[in-house]
């Protein structure tokens, strides 16, 4: 382990003798509330108080300092609570980084394997990539196969799925721009055949003229890529969708009661049950280990997408579950990592 530094300095040059005093400050100019401050500070101290044990400091930390403090913690805290002291450490040092102040994010890696948001209960039923492409197959209208694929394709949440507008969506195709106003984000510029998820987005909350009725979960903007299957799905439904009476443009409208108008979430369960109740993967008061359902497309896209690939960090991008500061080794090369790992292993279903 390291020697413990004199001081440290940010970015504009000014002298930090005290890393976590000038981090809490920080947050205070943050508008964060005092039991929050308060809350950073004292896990921030209870770490700075270890390294001091070692003779070094949180400018000199390294990924082996922070994972021994997380196993210390895991000798005295419940696991809940050791992630949530874990968090604390990751943005500390996110920030700090950003600043200038350290190089790096020695917490970044083991945050990253600490992550529990991906689902590995075995108990939940497990559809083959075969049986799901059959399931695939037996979906003829180009709505619900669009929705169906997109879903199982990307691992959006089905909230996110309804909220996406045709701003969200940039497809390289001939003769598609001339019928819409595709991908007109600035967050797709030179990101053909890719969606974007947007993070602000919240149920109740008016977004590109239209009250939405459902939430983004995410923790940060994502660029999903829209690989030749989805591509195909989504410009067969391009084809027949319904002129709206949205400003918002929404990219997939109900065909049916409701036409013209955006899908929400209860609309897309349906159609999903509607398919999956024939082939016995839906039973009336069944449960999440039973039912297939669009949260189960989010499990099968994570449990497949991850074994194919084992990159924990690009399935996790894509699923939105973690912030900039874990992931930004992979988003700062866009091309040449996420979405090229995802479209060499994505699984084909039809």
């Amino acid at each position: 382990m390291s020697e413990r530094a004199e001081a440290s300095r940010d970015g504009d040059g000014e002298d930090i003798d005290d890393l976590v005093g000038y981090f809490v400050e920080d947050m205070a100019y943050h508008g964060k509330s005092e039991r929050t401050r308060e809350a950073y500070e004292r896990v921030l101290r209870r770490f700075d108080a270890f390294l001091a044990e070692f003779d070094t400091d949180p400018a000199n930390a390294d990924r082996r300092d922070c994972l021994a403090w997380v196993h210390e913690l895991r000798g005295e805290y419940a696991e809940s609570t050791v992630a949530t002291y874990a968090s604390y450490l990751n943005r500390f040092y996110s920030y700090m980084g950003q600043v200038g102040a350290v190089d790096g994010n020695p917490m970044a890696l083991v945050i990253q394997e600490m992550d529990e948001a991906i689902d590995t209960d075995p108990t939940r039923r497990e559809v083959s990539v075969e049986d799901m492409r059959a399931f695939v197959a037996d979906i003829s209208h180009p709505l619900e196969r669009a929705v169906v694929v997109g879903l199982l394709k990307t691992g959006l949440r089905v909230g996110e799925l309804c909220n996406l507008d045709l701003r969200d969506l940039n497809l390289d195709a001939r003769g598609v721009e001339d019928a819409y106003d595709l991908g007109t984000r600035g967050q797709l510029d030179g990101h053909p055949d890719t969606l974007y998820v947007d993070p602000a987005m919240s149920r109740g909350e008016t977004v590109n003229g239209e009250q939405r009725s459902a939430s983004n979960k995410r923790k940060r903007g994502t660029l999903v890529p829209v690989d030749a299957e989805l591509k195909t799905e989504l410009l067969r439904w391009l084809a027949i969708r319904p002129d709206s009476p949205s400003a918002a443009e929404p990219l997939f409208v109900s065909t049916r009661d409701s036409w013209g108008e955006r899908l929400t979430p209860e609309m897309v369960r349906g159609i999903v049950r509607e398919h999956a109740e024939p082939r016995g993967w839906y039973r009336e008061g069944g449960d999440a280990a039973e039912n297939v359902t669009p949260h189960y497309f989010r499990h099968f896209f994570t449990t497949h997408l991850r074994d194919r690939t084992g990159d924990r960090g690009v399935v996790k991008y894509l699923r939105g579950d973690v912030a900039d500061d874990i992931i930004d080794t992979y988003t700062h090369n866009w091309g040449d990592r996420v979405r090229e790992v995802y479209l060499e292993h994505v699984y084909s279903l039809t």
